[in-house]
């Protein structure tokens, strides 16, 4: 945990990141920088894209607010071309700090920073496992961290994670993250429409959202569905990913597949959670899933895998946890809210009061602050 400080003078930051159109850095660094604004940090974004239009989605946030943003343009394999961009633009900027997000900063840049005597910082939001590629991915990451001047992890069991892994202890900090809200959810009828959904009754929505991949686990629901034949139960799934063939295949083959919705990648879909009457989030690891924060805001019933750091932003009191990869848990929670609207309903809204209590954005902001100007201390105290 960070511990307290006493604010001292402004701290320039450089978030350095290569962004995808959604995803748990995609809403952090919005909420670091933006809801930085007035306060004793001042932040630039730096953002790698690769060959094609710079005017990614991401950064009209940014650009929108008056903050600084730096695009690196570069071809997708160019490495060496991209270390010596970031290399001219830290010369040119000289930040105290840069914060990098995602393996690939973490693994290519952060040591250009480092090199030219720029303490580096780096958010972790989980190891995804996956493919012989990925992990040989986050196999280096985890090494380049153990070189970083700090590393926030954003749930307990990561912190543990990444000290088996070799980073240090004392640079460890662990901060969960906080909630940004950019947009009201929508209301019922507003957020059927948006997702093309028709308003059923008598019908019981389940909405998952995420990345269609093996570590958030969609083929859990998929099998929890086919035990819920008697329930008047359909699933939209909102994310896209290298699973959606596979869950397709198998949805038929267990005859689930009129039950099913598949949307795609939708954006600022956390503003279209009250279509359903459950939220799930089946996953297999996570750190603090922004998802499941947006599910708090709208006050949507929640079943959740209580993995990473899902117990540690909800009780029993605020969401039904299951274990992962527990199909049968999760039909039997799904059977549960809808049998059991009244308490259900008791548990969202206790969701959203302790959303309000515990995740707001200035202590989040401050613990973020308070690395920021100890690792520049301490990099003022190596140099002199």
């Amino acid at each position: 945990m960070v511990s307290s400080y006493a604010p001292t003078s402004r701290v320039s930051v450089l978030h350095l990141l290569t962004p995808a159109e959604v995803g748990g850095k995609e809403a952090v660094v919005p909420a670091l920088v933006l809801g930085a604004r007035g306060s004793k940090v001042e932040a630039r974004v730096a953002a790698v894209v690769f060959s094609g239009p710079l005017d990614h989605p991401f950064l009209a946030p940014f650009r929108d607010a008056g903050v600084e943003v730096l695009t690196i343009a570069i071809p997708r394999r160019g490495y060496l071309q991209e270390r010596a961009e970031v290399a001219r633009l830290c010369r040119r900027l000289r930040p105290d700090v840069v914060h990098t997000h995602g393996y690939r900063a973490d693994v290519l840049d952060a040591a250009i920073a480092r090199g030219l005597g720029i303490p580096v910082v780096s958010t972790v939001h989980g190891f995804t496992g996956g493919d012989r590629r990925n992990r040989f991915y986050e196999w280096l990451q985890r090494r380049a961290l153990r070189r970083f001047d700090a590393v926030v992890a954003v749930s307990r069991t990561l912190v543990d994670d990444l000290a088996a892994s070799g980073v240090p202890r004392e640079r460890l900090h662990y901060v969960q993250n906080a909630w940004y809200p950019s947009e009201p959810p929508l209301d019922r009828g507003a957020a059927c429409r948006a997702l093309g959904l028709g308003v059923a009754p008598n019908g019981f929505r389940v909405g998952w959202v995420g990345r269609l991949s093996a570590e958030k686990g969609p083929d859990v629901l998929v099998e929890a569905l086919r035990q819920l034949e008697d329930l008047p139960v359909t699933v939209s799934f909102v994310g896209a990913g290298p699973l959606r063939q596979a869950l397709e295949t198998r949805a038929a083959s267990v005859d689930v597949v009129d039950r099913i919705r598949w949307h795609g990648l939708v954006p600022r879909a956390g503003r279209l959670l009250r279509a359903f009457e459950a939220f799930v989030l089946t996953s297999r690891s996570e750190g603090t899933p922004i998802a499941l924060f947006e599910a708090m805001a709208a006050e949507v019933p929640i079943i959740a895998a209580g993995v990473g750091g899902v117990p540690e932003m909800l009780s029993a009191k605020e969401a039904l946890l299951v274990p992962p990869d527990d199909s049968h848990a999760v039909a039997t929670a799904l059977r549960d809210v809808f049998q059991n609207p009244a308490a259900a309903r008791r548990r969202a809204r206790a969701a959203r009061g302790r959303l309000e209590r515990e995740f707001g954005l200035a202590a989040w902001l401050r613990s973020y602050e308070a690395v920021y100007q100890t690792v520049r201390s301490k990099s003022g105290s190596r140099t002199r």
